[in-house]
C-alpha cells in the first residue's frame, strides 16, 4: 500500500528545515522503509521530447530504487500540455503518494497542485517555479536568472564591442512561464541591457547600448522548447533582418534548429548562439561550434534530491529547506565553452562532459 500523509499535516511542517544540499546526497543512497509501509512519489515533467526530462526521470529511478520508494511517472504530450499533467496529479491525489515532484507546464496545473497539498501531499517543483507560490512546499532549481546572465555577459565580450543584432527565442509567446522570463531577462541583464519590467518579456528597448556598444533586438519568437520550433523561430527573425549575429535560445533543442536555420541561409559566419541546459548533445554542439556558449544545469541532480527530500520528510518529518538568500533550492548552474574570457568564470567542454546528462 502507500503511505498518505494526511491534510493538515503539511501545515504543520517547518519549511526552513534541515536538508542541505551535502547532507541530503550523502543520504541519497540509504533506503530504508518506513513504518512497513511503501512511500509513493509522483515525478511529472513537461515532455519526454527533451533530454532534459528524460535525464530527471532516469535520475529519479535510480534515486527511488535506492531508497525504497515506489515511484509512478507521468509527461505532458509535449512541452506546454497542462491537462495530462493535471490528470496525473490527480491520480497522485487518488493513489495516496506521500509527494509530487513536477516540472511545471504552465499556471494552469497550479490549482490541481493546491488540492494536492490540501490533501497532504507534499509538493517539490522542479526547475520551473510555479507563479503562485502556494502550489508548491518548496522549489528545486536552476537559478535561471542567473543562467541567462553567464550566456549573456559571454555573448557580449565575444562580440569584442560590434554592434549586438539579436533574436531572441523563447518557450512560448501563449503563456507567461518563469523560466522562460527569467532565462530570457537574465540574458538581456547580461549583456547590459535595460530589462524594463523583469516580470515581462519583449518591453526591453528595441535599440541602443550594451556593455561592449550597440545593440539592436530584431525580435521575440516561441519555439515550444523544441528543435523545429527553433528553426522556424529563427527563418521567422531572419526574415525580419537578415543581420542578426546574435541569437539567444531558452534551451538547446531551440538552438539547433536556429542553427539549422541560419545555416541554410549561409549565414553562419561570425553568429553567435548561447543557450541554457548542458545536456551531453549540447555539450558536443559547443565542441562542434554550433553553440558558443551554454549554461549547464542539473536535472538529475534536482530528481535525486527531490525523492530523497519526500523520503526523509515522511521518515523523520524534518521538510527540505531554500538555499541562503534565495525563495528556493539552488542546485546550481555553470557556464560552458572553450573560448572563455577574462573575468568571466566557466568550465571546458571536457570538464563539462563529466557533467553532463543525456
Amino acid at each position: 500500500m502507500h503511505r498518505t500523509i494526511r491534510g493538515g499535516y503539511r501545515r504543520a511542517l517547518p519549511i526552513a528545515s534541515t536538508l542541505a544540499l551535502g547532507a541530503a546526497l550523502a543520504l541519497s543512497g540509504c533506503g530504508s522503509e518506513s513504518d512497513g509501509d511503501t512511500i509513493g512519489v509522483s515525478l511529472i515533467v513537461k515532455t519526454t521530447s527533451n533530454p532534459f526530462f528524460v535525464a530527471m526521470q532516469e535520475g529519479a529511478e535510480a534515486a527511488a530504487e535506492d531508497a525504497g520508494v515506489e515511484l509512478s511517472l507521468a509527461a505532458g504530450q509535449s512541452d506546454g500540455d497542462e491537462e495530462t499533467q493535471i490528470q496525473a496529479i490527480e491520480n497522485a491525489i487518488s493513489r495516496g503518494d506521500a509527494g509530487i515532484l513536477i516540472t511545471p507546464n504552465g499556471p494552469g496545473v497550479e490549482d490541481a497542485l493546491i488540492r494536492a497539498r490540501d490533501a497532504g501531499l507534499y509538493v517539490i517543483v522542479l526547475d520551473t517555479p510555479p507563479s503562485d507560490t502556494e502550489a508548491a512546499d518548496i522549489t528545486f532549481a536552476t537559478d535561471n536568472f542567473l543562467a541567462g546572465q553567464k550566456i549573456g555577459e559571454w555573448a557580449a565580450a565575444q562580440l569584442g564591442g560590434e554592434k549586438a543584432v539579436i533574436g531572441m527565442i523563447d518557450i512560448f509567446d501563449d503563456k507567461i512561464v518563469s523560466v522562460d522570463v527569467q532565462r530570457d531577462q537574465g540574458f538581456l541583464d547580461g549583456m547590459g541591457i535595460d530589462t524594463g519590467d523583469p516580470e515581462v518579456i519583449g518591453d526591453e528597448p528595441a535599440t541602443g547600448q550594451y556593455s561592449g556598444g550597440e545593440f539592436e533586438i530584431v525580435g521575440h519568437e516561441a519555439s515550444q522548447g523544441a528543435e523545429d520550433g527553433g528553426r522556424t523561430a529563427a527563418e521567422n527573425l531572419l526574415s525580419a533582418n537578415p543581420d542578426i549575429n546574435v541569437v539567444y535560445t531558452i534551451n538547446e533543442p531551440s538552438a539547433y534548429g536556429a542553427y539549422e536555420a541560419f545555416e541554410a541561409a549561409d549565414a553562419t559566419d561570425d553568429l553567435v548562439v548561447v543557450s541554457v541546459d548542458g545536456g551531453c548533445a549540447g555539450v558536443d554542439a559547443v565542441t562542434g561550434g554550433i553553440i558558443g556558449a551554454t549554461s549547464q544545469q542539473y536535472p538529475v541532480k534536482m530528481a535525486e534530491l527531490g525523492v530523497q527530500a519526500i523520503k526523509d520528510l515522511v521518515d523523520t518529518g524534518e521538510a527540505p529547506e531554500t538555499t541562503e538568500g534565495l525563495d528556493f533550492f539552488n542546485t546550481g548552474v555553470e557556464l560552458v565553452t572553450d573560448q572563455a574570457h577574462d573575468g568571466i568564470d566557466s568550465i571546458t567542454t571536457d570538464e563539462a562532459k563529466e557533467l553532463c546528462w543525456g
